[in-house]
């Protein structure tokens, strides 16, 4: 008799400050009978599961029991995610900081998984920030107390705050970080609710305006900047970290390195942005990175947005204009021109062609096609 399609589900529990393995199932008399087995197996009316002691041999005896019966479902239970690509990430500033005796530092747990973990160091310093604004809002509950009861709270109260949905999620995502990853009990807040994803559309400039934009640079160096954006497709951060040797005119490409994500691909090197990029690197003789400061450092992220910012008043463009428009105006012109969408993900760097398939909803040219019913009445 086969009973493989009877399926049990581990989840991570803490109760009494003590790891615990969740098991949920379906009703069904052998799974019970079976589940009498396990050591000191209990029944916990706060989370409608049973549970036993979290440790090598619990796991190792669900897994015995249940072989050829059932399907131990660990999806939720066992996670190894780590950020290969990024370099060593060094974030001793949190730890030698001047902080007020009754500020709740972030532990240096959390802040060691991060770099074991080797996360971007924005990435890490925002989630430091956001936990470090979650463990103080509860000041007087230890750390480990702190439940699903508090997340609640925190989140209505940002929500009330009117706080952005891309700020609720990395303040969950950070408090996550602590109780899955940083105390090893993955998805232990999976049911935890987050905000609806809100559906907002790219804002693109038309191909005149680009124009505009850069024929209205103070110089070669900013000229290029805005060239670059909107030529090759680059997020502002994937602009900065560009080195010299990343540009190949031979074949005319990009090499964008250690992108978001994590992968590294190829975009496109127009001809006259090439042109105007060996005029710029015959005045401005940069020596390693493409863009450097004053003194050979990377650019700025807030130089580039001034750059931009100024440039679009400056041709009397009346919307703001961002560095991140430019990307989207690249992805719109593009598709406007036939260019196919596999192509266009692939030269933005999307994981999912649903990211990419956003841009059909802005093109123009397509939405000209489209006829009103009312225009069609005779």
């Amino acid at each position: 008799m086969k009973h493989l399609d009877l399926h049990i589900s581990l989840k991570h529990l803490l109760i009494n400050k003590i790891k615990m393995i969740g098991l949920v199932f379906p009703p069904n008399k052998l799974l019970q009978k079976l589940m009498k087995t396990l050591p000191s197996i209990k029944w916990s009316k706060e989370h409608n599961m049973v549970y036993i002691i979290n440790n090598e041999e619990n796991i190792t005896q669900i897994f015995d029991t249940f072989r050829g019966i059932a399907w131990v479902d660990t999806r939720l239970f066992f996670t190894d995610k780590v950020q290969k690509r990024n370099k060593e990430l060094n974030i001793d500033y949190y730890r030698n900081r001047k902080l007020s005796e009754d500020y709740r530092a972030c532990p240096e747990s959390y802040l060691l998984k991060l770099e074991l973990k080797r996360y971007a160091y924005n990435t890490a310093k925002t989630y430091i920030s956001l936990f470090e604004k979650f463990i103080n809002r509860f000041y007087d509950i230890p750390l480990n107390d702190l439940t699903e009861n508090e997340i609640r709270q925190y989140l209505k109260e940002l929500n009330d705050e009117k706080k952005s949905n891309s700020y609720i999620h990395q303040a969950v995502n950070s408090i996550k970080f602590y109780f899955e990853i940083v105390l090893g009990m993955p998805n232990r807040f999976y049911e935890i609710e987050r905000p609806r994803p809100q559906s907002t559309l790219p804002k693109v400039l038309s191909i005149e305006e680009v124009t505009l934009l850069i024929n209205n640079t103070n110089n070669s160096k900013h000229r290029c900047i805005v060239s670059l954006l909107y030529s090759a497709g680059l997020r502002r951060s994937e602009l900065l970290n560009l080195k010299l040797t990343d540009i190949d005119s031979d074949r005319m490409l990009i090499h964008v390195i250690n992108t978001k994500g994590n992968k590294d691909r190829y975009t496109l090197l127009s001809k006259t942005t090439l042109t105007d990029l060996r005029i710029y690197f015959k005045e401005w003789k940069p020596k390693t990175f493409l863009f450097e400061g004053p003194i050979g450092h990377k650019y700025s992220p807030s130089s580039v947005l001034k750059i931009v910012n100024k440039a679009g008043e400056k041709a009397n463009i009346k919307k703001r204009v961002t560095p991140h428009m430019l990307r989207h105006s690249f992805a719109t012109h593009l598709l406007e021109n036939n260019t196919d969408l596999r192509y266009i993900q692939s030269l933005l760097g999307h994981s999912s062609s649903t990211t990419t398939e956003i841009y059909t909803q802005v093109a123009t040219k397509y939405l000209q096609i489209v006829k009103s019913p009312l225009d069609l009445i005779t």
